[in-house]
């Protein structure tokens, strides 16, 4: 079985989203909106997360360069999936606070 759920992301833009309900996930690249929906409802499950609407967005690896004493070498970032998760009005879920199952 594979994972969906990576690591949430903690940055400020995203830490600003979850105040209106909006929460950050990084997930696998072959996961459906449905497959979010029932990973995150089941991972906060005992935070009674209700969740509203997945959206999801494939971030493209960037290219990078380091310049060696000998050549320049070559290559690029991973890409990986994004998936922003909005949670019914009465639900909240605390990211911080989770054991990893």
């Amino acid at each position: 079985m594979k994972t969906i759920l990576k690591k949430p992301v903690i940055t400020e833009k995203a830490t600003a989203m979850n105040e209106k309900g909006v929460y950050v996930f990084i997930v696998d690249k072959k996961a459906t909106k449905a497959e979010i929906k029932t990973a995150v409802e089941k991972m906060y499950q005992d935070q009674d997360a209700k969740v509203s609407k997945v959206r999801t967005a494939i971030i493209f690896g960037k290219p990078k360069s380091r310049y060696l004493k000998t050549a320049i070498t070559k290559g690029h970032t991973s890409t990986y999936k994004k998936a922003f998760v909005q949670l019914a009005k009465d639900s909240t879920i605390d990211i911080f606070d989770t054991q990893e199952a």
